[in-house]
């Protein structure tokens, strides 16, 4: 199961350093049986994206919790056994809880498939987002216009080989 982990620079220099992406359990997202029925699409690339979208959101979330973190969203892509990752049945379709999943153990770092982050032309974006996402959670439409305003820059592609020169000056 491709598993999308959210994560800052910082997150990500730790995960290089230790080899590891997360000790478990730790949330991911995944393409789940709330998401596929919340998006209403069979293609599975689609379907990724989503997931991939809503990892993208919760390290949006990390950028609010850590006012220090460059602001550029990252967010690790990895392969899990089936197993691995589960989706909490009570929280299905929680509109919040889409597509998340619970890592149960241990990821190495080695076994990411890609990793995605923001280009530097999206930290302006990024952390008004990160700076608005309270008020946008408590129901402000202006807040949620700077949110979804993230949104607007696509998270790039970078090979796993590429993370040491992403993480150089964090």
């Amino acid at each position: 199961m491709r598993v999308y982990v959210p994560l800052t620079l910082p997150g990500l220099a730790e995960a290089h350093k230790t080899g590891e992406l997360g000790t478990g359990p730790f949330v991911a997202y995944a393409v789940t049986p709330a998401l596929r029925e919340w998006y209403l699409s069979d293609d599975i690339e689609e379907l990724e994206y989503a997931a991939l979208s809503r990892a993208a959101l919760a390290s949006l979330r990390l950028l609010a919790a850590d006012p220090g973190a460059v602001r550029r969203r990252v967010v690790v892509a990895v392969d899990v056994s089936d197993g691995a990752a589960t989706a909490d049945p009570d929280r299905g379709l929680d509109p919040a809880a889409l597509g998340e999943v619970t890592v149960a153990g241990t990821v190495a770092l080695a076994k990411a498939a890609a990793v995605h982050v923001d280009a530097d032309d999206a930290e302006e974006d990024v952390a008004a987002a990160a700076e608005a996402l309270a008020a946008a959670d408590g129901g402000d439409d202006d807040a949620q216009f700077v949110v979804d305003g993230a949104d607007d820059h696509e998270l790039l592609w970078f090979a796993t080989q590429e993370i040491p020169n992403l993480v150089g000056g964090v």
